[in-house]
């Protein structure tokens, strides 16, 4: 018997190891930037403030191969009209490896732990 999905099935499985390991990650570091950069004025985890839950925003992005980079990015630039008219300030002043970890942690939902 030849097997003729091996191969998209070894690549599926680690296409999916290497998005969960590319969320993991460290929340109480996030949360502490997250807290330091203001973020948690306008977002929640679980309800609508003024921006939207972070629940919402990993809804949002789930499935996307390129969700990190593309929060990653919003994050850096700001911006209004994804989720509504009130602008969201740009973090233009952190680094690329704070803007990774705010945005997995978002994507993974915003873990305690």
């Amino acid at each position: 018997m030849k097997m003729h999905f091996t191969l998209p099935l070894i690549t599926a499985g680690l296409l999916a190891m290497t998005s969960t390991a590319a969320l993991a990650v460290d929340a109480a570091a996030a949360k502490a930037l997250a807290s330091k950069s203001a973020c948690l004025a306008c977002h929640a985890v679980d309800k609508k403030l003024v921006g939207p839950s972070y629940k919402d925003v990993a809804a949002k992005h789930k499935g996307q191969a390129d969700a990190l980079e593309k929060v990653a990015a919003r994050i850096k630039s700001g911006g209004a009209g994804v989720y509504g008219p009130v602008p969201m300030p740009a973090q233009a002043q952190l680094k690329d490896d704070e803007l990774k970890l705010l945005a997995g942690w978002i994507l993974a939902g915003a873990p305690d732990q």
